[in-house]
């Protein structure tokens, strides 16, 4: 039996850090960028709701295909099981930056 792969993607949208689970990541044809497909949320029958999850599923639910550049991507983690998709803010002080280019070019 075929399990299907779950995947916790991690990455930055406009200062605040996103992690949410999709069932495919790949390398997209547009350079630059990773292609993911088939967010996941959780289950509509919870007791509880999560305001951040809602707050997700608003913005990704409808989504078929996200094209995340790869400098906005802090990790991809393939999963056993879904976790709670969550948003958290960039902690001042924290940057990220560019590799140094290689040596000998200008």
């Amino acid at each position: 039996m075929t399990s299907k792969k779950i995947y916790r993607v991690v990455f930055i949208n406009h200062s605040e850090v996103f992690e949410l689970y999709a069932r495919k990541v790949i390398s997209s044809e547009v350079y630059g960028f990773v292609e993911v497909e088939g967010w996941i949320f959780g289950e509509k029958s919870a007791v509880l709701v999560d305001p951040t999850e809602e707050r997700l599923k608003a913005l990704f639910g409808s989504v078929e295909r996200s094209l995340i550049p790869m400098t906005s991507i802090i990790r991809i983690d393939e999963v056993k099981q879904q976790g709670t998709a969550r948003i958290t803010a960039v902690k001042s002080g924290a940057s990220v930056s560019p590799l140094p280019p290689p040596k000998g070019s200008s």
